[in-house]
């Protein structure tokens, strides 16, 4: 996992993200889920892209259940963009780098 990635938890996750000055990417994920893993270094690759401009954490939602809940994620992986504290977008399943490129650029 790249430096520019930060894993955040429940309890750290409204300091981190929803009061975060910048546009914050959020993968909700877990260490048995393939499809996780397969985006894992696509997520990495968007860090490095958008360093500067977006910060992205990493959620490990088995040992951080109350944050999942709290945004209603069904379904990993998912990713969701928050924005001045909000969810600007969603994006649910496994993408491809341009489609999270696309994804991140239309929502910052």
């Amino acid at each position: 996992m790249s430096e520019l990635i930060k894993n955040v938890g429940d309890a750290d996750f409204d300091s981190e993200v929803l009061k975060s000055g910048e546009p914050v990417l959020v993968d909700f994920w877990a260490e048995w889920c393939g499809p996780c893993k397969a985006i894992g270094p696509i997520v990495d690759q968007v860090a490095t892209e958008f360093a500067g401009r977006l910060k992205v954490v990493k959620i490990n939602i088995d040992h951080n259940p109350g944050t999942p809940r709290q945004f209603a994620v069904r379904g990993i992986p998912t990713l969701m963009l928050f924005k001045d504290g909000k969810v600007a977008a969603t994006q649910v399943g496994a993408v491809n780098r341009s489609q999270l490129t696309q994804f991140v650029e239309k929502a910052i």
